[in-house]
């Protein structure tokens, strides 16, 4: 071989590591404006809703991206209404997951918001009606995998209605949000393997939390989920009670306790919210208002219950996912317990578990009924038998006690 021909034959050896590492770099460099594009291209083909993300991110080295100042509105015939934020979401491959043998995502999201706005929808959306099969289906087209773990830090949720006056605006801020193994990837034999916590403020100041565990592999999740909202300013409310109860707060808190279980697409479960020390009747309403709201506050004095100053009721809540309704009478006949029977403690009640959900079509009504009080006269018992052990176990070191000084 000619040394003409060695030197050609060099050039070509080195052309196409070259060219293929050119290529590889404009890929890279591509990579963000055309995952950007596809986003842009998802959010804005969502039939009632409008959408685009400001920026995206790659980090090839730990399998992420980030996507930046992303956004989703509900479009009517003239106007958009905000409905997501998404400031700052990263999503990435949960690698211990990987050394499990599963591919699957992990997503964790900062300062996300949620606002839903509650308004006369009167003209017809440009975009067809909003869908929410549609805007969730999109939400997961652009993670490629999996989510198995989900993180929210700083998240916001409100509900707002515009055509009120004044406008009513319920807020919980400053959320943070864990949920894992949503895909199943361990625990696998666990009936509801997704354990699920969450904190946050509510308006006037109230403590929020929610704790449980589910299954979302299912079609219909399974879960059992505790939730309570304690200690908030109820003067925070008034511009939704005024509104829909003509009646407006002066003092007090306002608290709101729920356990919620589901199974095979049955639900059972309460809400039981607690007003504290409440007073109706303000100085600057006038003469109608002041006799509404002396009329509401003589009932709210015979309903309340006069040792805990609490006005409370527990709504029992039962039935098929596509047909849940709350008992009425069970409703009305609790109001009445709390108020002269006993008073309903400020928290979750631990009544409801996750076998009380099954709607086995096998069992009668009464058969079910009986199952249920045997299963709570089964933790009565055993909450008995705890105190009885704490009170013996106070007694005999006071005896000790007793005892060494004498």
């Amino acid at each position: 071989m000619t040394k003409k021909k060695r030197r050609v034959y060099k050039k070509k050896r080195y052309t196409f590591p070259i060219i293929l590492l050119l290529l590889l770099v404009a890929a890279r460099l591509y990579l963000p404006v055309w995952t950007k594009n596809y986003i842009n291209k998802v959010l804005a083909d969502i039939p009632g809703y409008y959408g685009q993300v400001d920026k995206i991110n790659i980090s090839l080295y730990r399998g992420a991206y980030q996507i930046h100042g992303m956004y989703l509105n509900k479009v009517d015939a003239e106007t958009q209404v905000p409905f997501l934020s998404f400031p700052k979401s990263d999503v990435s491959i949960e690698w211990k997951s990987l050394l499990k043998g599963r591919i699957v995502s992990e997503i964790i999201m900062t300062s996300p918001k949620v606002i839903y706005v509650a308004e006369d929808q009167q003209k017809t959306p440009t975009e067809g009606d909003p869908n929410i099969d549609d805007w969730t289906k999109a939400l997961t087209d652009i993670v490629p995998l999996e989510i198995n773990h989900f993180e929210v830090h700083d998240g916001g949720f409100a509900y707002v209605e515009v055509n009120t006056d004044p406008n009513i605006d319920l807020q919980i801020s400053k959320i943070t949000l864990t949920a894992d193994n949503l895909r199943n990837v361990v625990a696998k034999e666990r009936v509801l393997p997704s354990p699920i916590k969450a904190t946050g403020v509510s308006i006037g100041n109230g403590t929020v939390s929610l704790d449980g565990a589910m299954n979302i592999v299912k079609e219909i999740p399974d879960m059992n989920i505790n939730f309570s909202l304690e200690n908030a300013n109820v003067t925070a409310l008034n511009p939704f009670t005024r509104h829909y109860t003509g009646i407006d707060f002066e003092s007090g808190t306002f608290g709101l306790f729920s356990e919620i279980a589901i199974a095979d697409g049955h639900l059972k479960g309460y809400l039981k919210p607690l007003l504290t020390k409440t007073k109706l009747i303000g100085s600057e309403d006038g003469f109608l208002g002041v006799l509404w709201e002396g009329f509401v506050s003589f009932f709210k004095f015979i309903l309340k219950n006069q040792g805990t100053n609490t006005l409370a009721t527990r709504v029992p809540i039962e039935g098929d996912l596509n047909n849940v309704e709350a008992g009425v009478w069970p409703t009305v006949i609790s109001i009445f317990e709390n108020a002269w029977i006993r008073a309903f403690s400020e928290k979750v009640d631990n009544v409801i578990d996750f076998e009380d959900a099954f709607n086995d079509p096998n069992l009668s009504k009464e058969e079910k009924k009986e199952l249920r009080k045997k299963r709570r006269e089964q933790r009565r018992a055993e909450r008995e038998k705890d105190t009885t052990g704490f009170l013996k176990n106070l007694f005999d070191g006071t005896k000790e006690e007793d005892k060494e000084e004498n």
